[in-house]
């Protein structure tokens, strides 16, 4: 019971941190900024996402607009799509075969099978988690290397948006996921391991108890048919 308990902790903290990963990567909050220009009554911030890039103004207007070219956008933003992707799809992947594989399910009914999908989930969680977070720290470098550049204007500057954290916590619910899986299945996998026979028991038969000659010469049984040649007996022989 212990061991299922751990499956299914690890189970929804992977689901967990594959439902952040997703609105992470959905939602424009990336690079987000806000300046006031002459007239102060005129407020209007700036957000940018890996898939569109929205308008705030003071006046409750909200419009977003997708990016029409691919390749169009800036390598860095690119990359960043293609690991968000790739972290979305790892943690699907991981969520199917840990499902498989926990002791809950009846899918596959060998225990060692059992054991190694979860192992095999829990490593796909931990991939995602991985890209996860190598994206959104290197959105961060990227966001405060330009905000420190005195060369760029205090207008075209960008901050840190929520997608962001939404990334870092989903990294950290998709790594304890990971690792809770890999050690809740080597808990398994010890615990169905069947116990180890000495090599020495049951080899040999026991040594019968030792008897005196006497002894073993009344419990002699005779044999069953006598023969006898030349006036010579052959019982008087046994």
């Amino acid at each position: 019971m212990a061991s299922m308990g751990v499956e299914l902790l690890g189970f929804f903290l992977g689901l967990l941190g594959f439902a952040g990963t997703v609105v992470a990567t959905v939602l424009p909050h990336w690079w987000s900024t806000a300046f006031v220009g002459s007239n102060i009554m005129t407020v209007t911030a700036y957000i940018k996402g890996l898939w569109m890039e929205c308008v705030w103004h003071s006046t409750g207007i909200y419009q977003c607009q997708l990016y029409r070219s691919v390749l169009a956008l800036p390598p860095d933003m690119q990359a960043c799509r293609a690991l968000m992707v790739v972290s979305c799809l790892s943690s699907v992947l991981a969520s199917v075969i840990a499902a498989t594989g926990m002791k809950c399910t009846r899918f596959v009914q060998r225990s060692w099978v059992k054991s190694r999908l979860v192992l095999s989930g829990g490593i796909c969680f931990l991939c995602a988690a991985f890209l996860c977070l190598v994206t959104v720290c290197w959105t961060t470098y990227s966001v405060v290397m330009q905000f420190y550049d005195p060369f760029l204007p205090g207008g075209v500057k960008y901050e840190i948006g929520l997608s962001v954290y939404l990334g870092f916590a989903s990294t950290c619910f998709s790594l304890t996921a990971g690792l809770v899986l890999c050690w809740g299945s080597r808990g398994v996998d010890s615990q169905r391991r069947p116990p180890s026979v000495p090599p020495s028991a049951n080899r040999h038969a026991p040594a019968p108890p030792y008897g005196s000659p006497e002894t073993l010469k009344d419990s002699h049984t005779p044999p069953f048919c006598c023969f006898s040649n030349g006036g010579f007996n052959l019982d008087n022989y046994f």
